[in-house]
């Protein structure tokens, strides 16, 4: 008996090593297996937005080699500056425009793709396509359809008569504008985020909607009652980078000012600056105008911006009821 209680002992006490590379492997493979993407964010995002900090404390341009400290200037020149007070107006519009009715589309369509329906598979796939199109074509087209003279929507919009009706200029006004590349931006990112509630709708026990329709409750009730409380993680943390991504845009005004022919240059947003997103001040003053130091300086305030804002829609759905 007391040769075979000694020999687990013996075995254990024989293979440190093993001992040893197996406590490593438990303790140490999760860091390894994360250290990628952080050693990544170090150094193309964190080192970056501490550069950009640097520079936006100096006279900083390309056409010079001399790069004078100023301290806060470039932010006090910024918060007088009306351009800058335009496109961050033009970026909540367009954020918000875009991005409320295009959540209440994707939970409607994600709804609708979790019943039992034919060809499940197709439609799954058919509505991520706008996704995976060239932003590019999409806002050619897209201008295309919102033209003034020829378009489609003002064509449809003339059969309803009134004045005015079917000859829009959707480039040259703000509201119009806005609401033209809003559009775009729904078109693209609805059935992305449509699966990704999907996705989570699949968690979603069936036994609750069997429950539910044998109390007789409606579908749209039980989508109010079980669906979106069951899903509000999900929800939240589509509401959080939808609105990252609202607050960033910059192909969509940019292209839609360069197709569209709104006049100006296609980094203004139109002649009026009527469309100009932050990030499209932004690249104006670095890349067409240079200004480094200028453009980090708005680019951090951006930053800000995004965090509050995302901050605030986290705090309101979580306040969510159910």
């Amino acid at each position: 008996m007391a040769d075979t209680l000694a020999a687990p002992r013996r075995h254990r006490g024989a293979h440190p090593l093993r001992r040893f590379t197996h406590t490593l492997d438990v303790k140490a493979s999760p860091y390894a297996y994360v250290a990628p993407f952080f050693l990544l964010f170090c150094a193309f995002g964190l080192f970056p937005l501490a550069y950009t900090a640097w520079v936006s404390l100096h006279d900083w341009t390309l056409l010079s080699d001399v790069h004078t400290f100023v301290g806060l200037d470039n932010f006090g020149t910024l918060f007088g500056d009306a351009y800058f007070w335009n496109a961050t107006f033009n970026t909540l519009s367009i954020g918000v425009l875009s991005t409320a009715p295009q959540l209440v589309l994707a939970i409607w369509l994600a709804h609708l793709l979790n019943r039992p329906l034919r060809w499940q598979t197709f439609f799954r796939v058919a509505i991520l396509v706008p996704n995976v199109t060239s932003v590019v074509a999409v806002v050619v087209i897209f201008s295309q359809l919102f033209g003034r003279d020829f378009g489609l929507i003002n064509w449809v919009l003339s059969w309803f008569g009134g004045e005015g009706a079917g000859q829009i200029d959707w480039a040259a006004g703000t509201a119009t504008s806005h609401i033209a590349i809003s559009t775009m931006v729904m078109w693209r990112w609805t059935g992305y985020n449509a699966l990704i509630f999907l996705a989570a709708m699949q968690a979603v026990p069936r036994e609750l909607y069997e429950a539910a329709t044998l109390d007789g409750a409606r579908n749209l009730t039980q989508l109010r009652r079980i669906t979106l409380p069951m899903i509000r993680p999900t929800i939240i943390f589509v509401v959080i980078v939808s609105t990252i991504g609202a607050m960033q845009i910059i192909a969509e005004p940019l292209l839609f000012g360069a197709s569209s022919g709104a006049g100006g240059g296609a980094a203004t947003g139109g002649p009026d600056r009527q469309f100009q997103t932050l990030a499209l001040f932004i690249y104006e003053k670095g890349f067409t105008e240079f200004d480094f130091g200028y453009a980090s300086a708005a680019s951090w305030i951006m930053f800000l911006i995004v965090v509050v804002v995302a901050g605030v829609n986290y705090l309101l759905s979580r306040r969510m009821k159910g």
